[in-house]
């Protein structure tokens, strides 16, 4: 391709020159793939430029994700596809170019930041490529997320390998098994794995005989002298087939009958579930600083993976309760949450609760207030060591996985993981480098609000920490084929004055898989399900939706009874820059169209700014009263605050279908977007953006509909035409909102998810087990990357916030 390029640059000197210098004259060194897209779109419309359409050049820049734009030189960072990286060099003067590796790629970038420049000065390089040469990885870009089915194929590979040299280590396995002082699985009279051969041929004789559906207790003497103990099955039925999947896998293993034999191992009694910020509590802590869907997420899923480890551990034959902490911070002011109490039990469980435990200063002290999630970084570590503390104090030992959620839960999960010699399981929810352009390169420019250095360092340790982290989507980890994955985007990056990574998350490592969550149906049913719906809590939405303008609502809209009714666009979400609410109510001002045809229901923060805590919060509540004023919304948009009843956000949902309106998601990019399933749940078409989740949680045409957020004029323009094509054909919204419904109920349910959930954690706890000297030399590494560079940093965060609240200056260098 270098070739190519090259003679084309230079059959095209002339016009090749004119492009560039309308690069240049945009005067931003730092080019973005819709940048470069936009100007040579633009230049091939004239005359000069025509003649590169269709030329490797136009290939190129469609290729591009980025440029580094210099009067000296031009670099090109292209990706022909998930992972895939080529660097182009090109000269401004002679207009030659060449290949570029990496390290020179993020140098040129590096070279570009204020008060940063190398001169030949050494920079610490970050390569984790050498420790894990001979680690299996995946090859197929369509087998990404997916990992735990090319673990099955490659452990079974191995297995028979193993078992063909005698090895005991599936033996070994089998034995280790207990719970509360009980030995499942195998005794001592079974010693090695030619034993257990002719024990399970035995076993399955002696079951051979027996009735179907016999309980395991008729056999479980005769078993027990045989060797084997509790956690076959719960009949001996379920015995019979758990024996002969080991038998058939002793002989010669299959990826399927280990998948399905691992399933049915008793490993499962105990989780962790970290999420350290914000405010995790059932009631009054939505629309909370930093407080929204993690918290809505992580219930659903605890009340899900509860009712799936009773379904397992009862088919095991085991009268055993599992538990279920969720581990986050004790707040003591915090307000009217409860977030101020040590434990909680959780709602709509038997025995899962919320474990509250304090921040504390370098002098031991409780550290009352809310803080930050960018500033508390220099509290986990000492949270961690108490947080290894109460859970074993609580569960009576270790649990028997770790999961983290977001970038301080999953750090806090590493340091347990490794501490305990627990499987981990990482969820990132959203990674905030894809959110902030650039953060990384100018990290500085955030250090004071966001400390981004801390974080993306403690991101990078955990991700490649975890035994296995699950997404959402397919994007989450590989992007498309515009744009570059979240977790792909930790592959190579630069903190410049900090450290440079050149190898660092590989997302071609069998550790990720895809696990969608759901909506909770309890709640989010279909607006058709007439019996289900409460006439009182229907009139309460109502009054919400057409009730009069107070302190607490803004704008005021036509009444049910009126004639003026039109159809309902809803949106809810915080107010942060991100989730562009703001946004969405500036498309609808601009658009009379979108006016004639709905109006607008806005649901999110605060209506008084000085209500909020968050200064960025206090900033979009500013901005869209000065829309109201300056598109004249009163009649037209109804804005009000967050609303933390969980039934009552369903009824709002199936109140917007009465209406045959449609449900608004217009981030700038939403990771996954689980109000997105809830309304479609309810049987809403969905307008939501395409950056992110919904581009695979909605089908275009079918579900819903991608907009673009950076188009304000143009989604406008879609919605409006969508809701006018229903209202004259009603067919067109009835088809997208049974479209809707039949989504969720194929892809997204908690059920399906903690099914999954649990097999993979007993698929990778056993490859944790087997394998784990292989990973010891990476974790060897990244101790040190923790201590010489994550320690320093966390410091820093906290001498700037002593230097915000005091008069002592920051006064720490980089380290």
């Amino acid at each position: 391709m270098i070739a190519e390029i090259e003679r084309t640059l230079q059959q095209h000197r002339p016009t090749v020159f004119l492009l560039m210098r309308r690069y240049l004259e945009r005067n931003k060194p730092l080019l973005l793939r819709s940048d470069l897209v936009d100007e040579f779109e633009s230049f091939c419309n004239t005359d000069e430029g025509r003649i590169l359409r269709g030329t490797i050049l136009d290939v190129m820049i469609h290729r591009a994700q980025e440029a580094v734009v210099q009067s000296s030189a031009t670099y090109v960072a292209l990706r022909s596809g998930v992972a895939r990286w080529l660097f182009v060099h090109i000269d401004a003067d002679t207009l030659h170019c060449r290949e570029a590796d990496l390290s020179e790629f993020l140098a040129a970038k590096e070279n570009l930041v204020d008060g940063w420049h190398q001169n030949g000065d050494w920079v610490l390089e970050v390569d984790l490529g050498p420790f894990e040469r001979d680690f299996p990885r995946l090859r197929e870009t369509r087998s990404i997320g997916r990992g735990v089915d090319f673990l099955n194929r490659h452990l079974s590979g191995r297995l028979f390998e193993q078992l063909g040299k005698g090895d005991q280590r599936l033996f070994d396995f089998l034995r280790l098994h207990q719970v509360q002082g009980q030995q499942l699985m195998l005794n001592d009279i079974v010693r090695n794995l030619e034993e257990l051969r002719r024990a399970l041929r035995e076993a399955l004789a002696l079951l051979g005989g027996q009735p179907t559906g016999t309980d395991w207790r008729v056999v479980e003497h005769d078993l027990r002298k045989l060797g084997f103990e509790p956690g076959w099955g719960d009949t001996t039925d379920r015995i019979t087939e758990s024996m002969g999947l080991l038998s058939d896998i002793i002989e010669a293993p299959s990826p399927d009958q280990l998948a399905l034999f691992l399933a049915r191992i008793p490993m499962i009694f105990s989780i962790v579930i970290l999420s350290p910020h914000g405010y995790f509590g059932q009631a009054n802590v939505l629309g909370k600083p930093d407080t929204g869907g993690q918290v809505v997420y992580i219930l659903d899923q605890v009340r899900a993976l509860e009712q799936e480890m009773y379904r397992s551990i009862r088919g095991q034959g085991l009268d055993i309760e599992p538990q279920i902490l969720v581990v986050t911070r004790l707040i003591p002011e915090a307000d009217d949450t409860g977030c101020d109490r040590r434990t909680e039990p959780i709602t709509g469980t038997r025995n899962a609760r919320i474990l509250r435990v304090p921040f504390r200063d370098h002098n031991g002290e409780v550290i009352p207030q809310w803080i930050s999630r960018f500033k508390i970084w220099p509290y986990l570590e000492r949270f961690a060591g108490e947080v290894e503390k109460e859970i074993q104090a609580e569960l009576g030992g270790r649990p028997a996985l770790i999961v983290g959620n977001y970038s301080d839960g999953n750090l806090v999960a590493s340091l347990l993981s490794r501490s305990l010699g627990v499987t981990q399981c990482n969820i990132a929810h959203a990674l905030e480098k894809s959110k902030y352009v650039y953060s990384d390169l100018y990290w500085r420019d955030h250090e004071q609000e966001h400390s981004f250095a801390c974080q993306y360092t403690a991101d990078f340790i955990a991700m490649n920490t975890a035994d296995f982290i699950i997404t959402s989507t397919y994007q989450e980890i590989a992007g498309t084929e515009e744009s570059v994955g979240q977790y792909e985007s930790y592959c190579a990056y630069s903190l410049p004055g900090l450290y440079r990574v050149v190898d660092g998350v590989d997302i071609f490592d069998p550790k990720f898989n895809i696990v969608s969550p759901g909506a909770d149906t309890e709640t989010f049913f279909p607006f058709t399900e007439t019996n289900r719906r409460s006439p009182e809590l229907r009139s309460r939405v109502a009054e919400l939706v057409y009730g009069p303008q107070t302190e607490a609502a803004r704008g005021e809209l036509p009444g049910e009874s009126s004639g003026e009714r039109k159809p309902l666009l809803f949106a809810m979400s915080r107010l942060d820059r991100i989730k562009n609410a703001a946004g969405l109510v500036e498309w609808f001002g601009r658009s009379p169209e979108l006016q004639k045809e709905a109006h607008l229901f806005l649901i999110g923060g605060h209506i008084d700014p000085d209500q909020s805590q968050d200064n960025e919060e206090q900033e979009q509540i500013r901005l869209i009263h000065d829309l109201f004023d300056r598109y004249d919304l009163e009649n037209k948009v109804r804005w009000i605050p967050l609303q933390t009843e969980k039934v009552l956000v369903g009824e709002l949902y199936r109140f917007v279908a009465d209406t045959r309106g449609a449900f608004v998601q217009p981030a700038l990019f939403e990771a996954f977007g689980l109000t997105v399933i809830e309304a479609m749940s309810s049987g809403l078409p969905i307008f939501a953006t395409r950056y992110g989740g919904p581009l695979e949680s909605i089908e275009h045409g079918v579900s819903g509909f991608h907009l673009d957020p950076n188009h304000g004029d143009e989604a406008a323009r879609q919605m409006a035409e969508f809701l006018r094509t229903a209202r004259e054909d009603a067919a067109v919204w009835q088809r997208i909102s049974e479209g809707a419904i039949r989504r969720v109920e194929e892809r997204y349910t908690w059920k399906l998810y903690a099914s999954r959930m649990l097999a993979l954690s007993r698929v990778y706890g056993f490859w944790r087990y087997i394998s784990n000297i292989e990973r010891e030399e990476t974790q060897r590494y990244l101790d040190m990357f923790y201590g010489l560079m994550y320690r320093p940093l966390a410091e820093r965060v906290l001498a700037g916030s002593r230097a915000e609240t005091s008069d002592v200056p920051a006064g720490l260098a980089a380290p």
